[in-house]
């Protein structure tokens, strides 16, 4: 089930970047890290307790670098489990919480991981929407967070 939901983000976005005629923008990645200044810091939860954290970070480098990193918080933490992430830069300038009409992307970091997956990352950045968002599938759902637009 949770391929189906990462699946249909995908060709989501696909269709806003056929409906925006973006395909020729390239992937805008980026030499990442989980650091910097954090710009949104979303969890997830899982029968009231935190199992999953987006964390979204910006330094001024390459004209503005956006990378994201999805932690395993409570009881996953330390377990594998099927985890991803991925950001992208939008090409408005305003907005926050808006959907994002994308720009560029990073790979998705897709994998069992015991306690995050990520850093992932954009460059040029800087005056520009991002977007976010992070999974772990536990206990036989996918338990997600989606960003909406930040840092604009």
């Amino acid at each position: 089930m949770h391929s189906i939901r990462r699946a249909m983000v995908f060709l989501s976005s696909l269709l806003m970047l056929a409906g925006a005629g973006l395909f020729l923008a390239s992937p805008a990645q980026a030499a990442t890290s989980c650091s910097g200044t954090i710009t949104y810091d979303g969890t997830v939860s899982r029968s009231g307790s935190v199992i999953g954290e987006l964390v979204i970070y910006y330094n001024s480098s390459n004209g503005g670098t956006n990378s994201a990193c999805f932690y395993h918080r409570g009881v996953s933490y330390g377990v594998a489990a099927s985890t991803s992430v991925q950001i992208l830069r939008c090409s408005q300038t305003s907005g926050t919480g808006d959907a994002c009409h994308i720009a560029a992307t990073s790979p998705v970091d897709q994998g069992s991981y015991s306690y995050q997956a990520g850093p992932v990352g954009v460059t040029g950045t800087a005056n520009y929407c991002v977007s976010a968002i992070g999974d772990v599938w536990w206990g036989g759902k996918d338990y997600y967070v989606d960003s909406g637009t930040r840092g604009c």
